[in-house]
C-alpha cells in the first residue's frame, strides 16, 4: 500500500522533476501539471510517480522515463511511473509558472 512522502522528500522529488522537460512543449512536467501524485511503495522501497501526458498517444514515454531517472538520481534509488489517463490532462492543470514559460516560448495561454 503506497504511503505519503515526507514533506522534505516530496519537495526534493518535485524540485528534481522540474528537470524533466516535455519534449513537445518545452516546459517541465511539474509546471505542466502532468504529475498527479507522488507516493512511496514501502514493499518495493520505491517512489511511485502517478503521471499523465498531454495526450494518450504520446510516443515519448521512454524519453520522459529516462529524463526522470536522471532527474531523481541522488534523490531516490528506485522509482516507478504509474501512467494515469483519468482524469485526462487539460491546460487548467498548468501552474502560473508553467503558463509564463509557455508564453515565453510563444504559446498563447
Amino acid at each position: 500500500m503506497p504511503t505519503a512522502l515526507s514533506p522534505a522528500l516530496f519537495d526534493q522529488v518535485e524540485e528534481g522533476l522540474k528537470d524533466v522537460i516535455d519534449p513537445e512543449l518545452g516546459v517541465n512536467v511539474v509546471d505542466l501539471g502532468l504529475i498527479y501524485d507522488l507516493a512511496w511503495d514501502d514493499e518495493n522501497d520505491a517512489l511511485i510517480i502517478s503521471m499523465t501526458l498531454t495526450s494518450a498517444g504520446c510516443p515519448l514515454t521512454d524519453v520522459l522515463e529516462e529524463q526522470t531517472g536522471q532527474a531523481l538520481d541522488g534523490i531516490v534509488e528506485r522509482f516507478r511511473i504509474n501512467w494515469v489517463w483519468m482524469p485526462p490532462w487539460g491546460p487548467e492543470r498548468i501552474t502560473d509558472d508553467g503558463r509564463d514559460m509557455m508564453r515565453a516560448i510563444g504559446f498563447s495561454i
